[in-house]
């Protein structure tokens, strides 16, 4: 019987997703949980694995092409005698034969062929179940004409692609021997400026500049990021926070225990864990179907990668300490640094924190992420002079902080209330520490 393979739906706001490698060709068999393509959305690829065994016979959209969610993108067949009968019967009747006169059961068979089918996982459901078993984000591949096995992920394979390098000679450092994107990079050595990229993704033109081709994720990041700038009504609010007792407090702390390393930028996001729990409207997103108000606390993190910029999320955080924040926004931001994110990890955030501050600068505007509501840029802190309550000099510690808005969620007066509220957290720092 013949199937549909459809553009899964991974996350609650996606639309769209880009098919980023077919692991099976035509002609081949899928195995129950094995792969069969990735889709990459705006910030992490995923392998979406066969449910049962069956043969794929056609591929309607090639590598690299970003259709809606639900789109055919390819059919496969179980193998099942009515498969068979429809397609002789279509045979026949293109060749102008008549068909002889059906019984009762042939036609329920040509019926029941002729009915919409079922794809593989189209729900994030079914997809998440799989990730959390280990599948998400990685790709076991068999080498064509090769019965070894190769692990490695979606990015990890689309590199050694560009660079035209055969996986088998990388030795994966991921999970189980897993090759990560880093394996790739290290394998080959950078090329001299003398000697040209090893890869059909650059082109040279003779009026004096190079034109190079993205990557399939930049492709997908630079084409979301647009649609959201120009679907999403930006506004930008700033103010300067005074972190004087939070640089303290921190020190303190790491030098009191060894456990946690504190960061400032887990104390950040902290705070915006607990101004969403003091502005709970603000934990919400615009959708096509409505507003969109969610139950947990997740929050998003920049996370500067080889590959680009990643924004995974720390998720379920309304009520963990803020070691155990940290432990998981370090957790996180590892898997986004070896490619190893899973749809789970880019979680349901109404706001991203993009801390730039170790990049010297005062304050930053950023881009709101498709389906999120805010994103919070964080500046350097810089020592400025400020009058006391009698008027005299006192060096401070400020922080610039810039919250780009969605004003189909926020107006300006409950936008400035939540960015006020972190902006007091991290002015008194001890409140982060109290769950």
């Amino acid at each position: 019987m013949r199937h549909e393979l459809l553009m899964p739906k991974l996350g609650l706001t996606m639309t769209e997703g880009m098919v980023a490698d077919w692991m099976v060709q035509p002609g081949q068999t899928m195995k129950p949980g094995s792969g069969v393509f990735v889709v990459e959305t705006d910030k992490v690829a995923n392998e979406i694995p066969a449910e049962q065994d069956g043969t794929l016979v056609e591929i309607v959209v090639p590598t690299g092409t970003m259709v809606p969610v639900g789109t055919v993108i390819g059919y496969w067949e179980d193998g099942n005698a009515p498969v068979a009968t429809a397609i002789s019967t279509s045979s026949d009747q293109q060749a102008g034969n008549a068909p002889a006169t059906p019984t009762a059961a042939t036609t329920a068979s040509d019926t029941e062929s002729s009915r919409p089918s079922h794809s593989l996982p189209t729900t994030a459901s079914r997809h998440d179940s799989v990730a959390a078993s280990g599948h998400g984000g990685s790709v076991a591949s068999h080498d064509h004409g090769s019965t070894e096995r190769i692990i490695a992920t979606p990015l990890a394979r689309r590199l050694a692609k560009e660079r035209g390098l055969s996986l088998a000679p990388i030795q994966g450092s991921g999970p189980k021997g897993r090759i990560v994107a880093r394996d790739v990079h290290d394998h080959v050595p950078a090329p001299q400026a003398s000697s040209p990229p090893a890869t059909n993704n650059t082109a040279t033109v003779n009026s004096g500049y190079t034109v190079i081709a993205p990557t399939t994720l930049q492709s997908t990041i630079a084409r979301r990021l647009t649609k959201g700038k120009q679907d999403t009504p930006h506004f930008y609010l700033a103010l300067d926070a005074e972190v004087s007792r939070l640089v303290a407090l921190r020190k303190e702390i790491n030098q009191a225990q060894q456990s946690v390393r504190l960061t400032l930028n887990h104390f950040i996001v902290m705070a915006v864990v607990r101004a969403l729990q003091l502005t709970p409207d603000a934990n919400r997103v615009w959708s096509d179907e409505g507003i969109v108000a969610f139950n947990q606390i997740d929050v998003g993190v920049a996370v500067n990668t080889d590959q680009g910029l990643m924004a995974p999320a720390v998720r379920d955080v309304g009520n963990v300490s803020i070691g155990e924040l940290a432990r998981r926004l370090d957790a996180v931001a590892a898997s986004a640094r070896n490619a190893t994110l899973s749809s789970q990890d880019m979680g349901t955030p109404a706001i991203t924190v993009s801390n730039a501050g170790m990049h010297n600068v005062t304050y930053m505007s950023s881009i709101i992420n498709p389906g999120q509501a805010m994103i919070l840029g964080v500046g350097s802190i810089k020592g400025v002079f400020r009058p006391d309550d009698d008027g005299q000099p006192v060096l401070c510690q400020e922080m610039g902080l810039v919250l780009s808005a969605d004003h189909r969620i926020m107006d300006g007066v409950s936008a400035l209330k939540f960015l006020n509220t972190v902006a007091q957290l991290l002015a008194q720092p001890s409140q982060l520490l109290v769950n």
